[in-house]
């Protein structure tokens, strides 16, 4: 008779055929269902690693959006060299839209690919930088450089993609300090010495000669002579600049003593035009005894033309009494 099967033994055998599988998960996994909401990159890096270590955050804009999974070297014989690929994994859920929500997740090696040229189009580099000046420790830092066009090695590291880095501060500045270094090198320092002292001596040579000499003593001739001359001439312009203006006192007030000769002189005449205007009405009232053609009415037409143009004379006057001395304006 055979023996039932025991409900415990039953229960035992479900428990550690799951326990197996999820060690099997675990070991040919690698663990990726518990990375649903991570992004993992590589990055190879050409400086030095001497700082980062597992677990260095990584950073976006200051802000700690991942960290460091993975650090190996890689040797290549054929082109001695030595590769250091950096792995990476960023948190979707640090990164979001405007709305709050997390990007939609790439399935598709394709879709991945897509979503990264996008960033690397946008500007994204990694670079490293120093965490702390006293520990040493780095970081990588994910931010936008556009000025810096992105190079990629080409290499497969775990099926991983490649996000382009660029060189530190410091490699730039030592590449910057090298540059500058070889050129001066390759400057011919020794000719440029040489051409350099010969110029100061043939100046020194053409400064102590004689021609410069008698050059500074007919300068210095020339300045006193000039001196001489101005002095010269400020002697003798100033009785001139004094008659002048004494000349211009005595103008002015020529000008101001002549309009009240002006003004009574209009007075006059106009006395006269009236005077020779009332002539005139009586000569026409003796029309009969005295003709048109008469001389007396000519002399008194004659007359009144006369006091007419030396009125306009004295209006003219008034209104220019430089006239008497500039003439009249054409």
């Amino acid at each position: 008779m055979s023996k039932p099967i025991s409900p415990v033994a039953i229960g035992g055998f479900t428990v550690g055929a799951l326990a197996l599988l999820l060690v099997a998960v675990f070991i040919f996994g690698g663990g990726q269902f518990l990375h649903a909401d991570k992004v993992r990159f590589v990055i190879f890096f050409d400086s030095s690693l001497n700082g980062l270590e597992i677990g260095a955050p990584v950073k976006m804009q200051g802000v700690k959006i991942g960290e460091v999974t993975d650090i190996t070297l890689q040797i290549d014989p054929k082109a001695e060299k030595i590769y250091k690929p950096v792995v990476i994994e960023i948190d979707r859920n640090r990164l979001t839209g405007t709305e709050g929500k997390a990007f939609p997740r790439a399935m598709t090696r394709k879709e991945r690919e897509a979503n990264r040229d996008k960033l690397v189009a946008a500007g994204f580099r990694a670079r490293l930088e120093m965490q702390s000046l006293l520990t040493g420790l780095l970081y990588v830092d994910f931010d936008v450089h556009r000025d810096k066009p992105p190079v990629f090695t080409g290499l497969e590291y775990r099926g991983l993609l490649e996000v382009p880095a660029i060189p530190t501060t410091a490699d730039e500045l030592r590449t910057t300090a090298s540059a500058v270094a070889k050129k001066l090198n390759e400057l011919p320092l020794d000719d440029i010495v040489k051409d350099l002292s010969a110029s100061l001596r043939e100046i020194k040579d053409f400064l102590a000669s004689e021609d410069v000499k008698k050059s500074s003593a007919a300068l210095a001739n020339t300045l006193e002579e000039l001196e001489k001359t101005v002095k010269t001439l400020n002697h003798n312009l100033e009785p001139l600049l004094v008659n002048t203006n004494n000349t211009m006192i005595n103008t002015n007030t020529l000008i101001r003593d002549f309009k009240p000769i002006i003004a009574n002189t209009d007075k006059t005449l106009t006395a006269a035009t009236a005077a020779l205007d009332r002539t005139q009405d009586s000569m026409a009232k003796l029309g009969g005894a005295v003709g048109p053609e008469s001389a007396l009415n000519e002399t008194l037409e004659a007359l009144k033309d006369a006091a007419r143009s030396v009125r306009n004379l004295t209006d003219y006057l008034e209104r220019h009494p430089e006239a008497v001395l500039t003439g009249k304006d054409d």
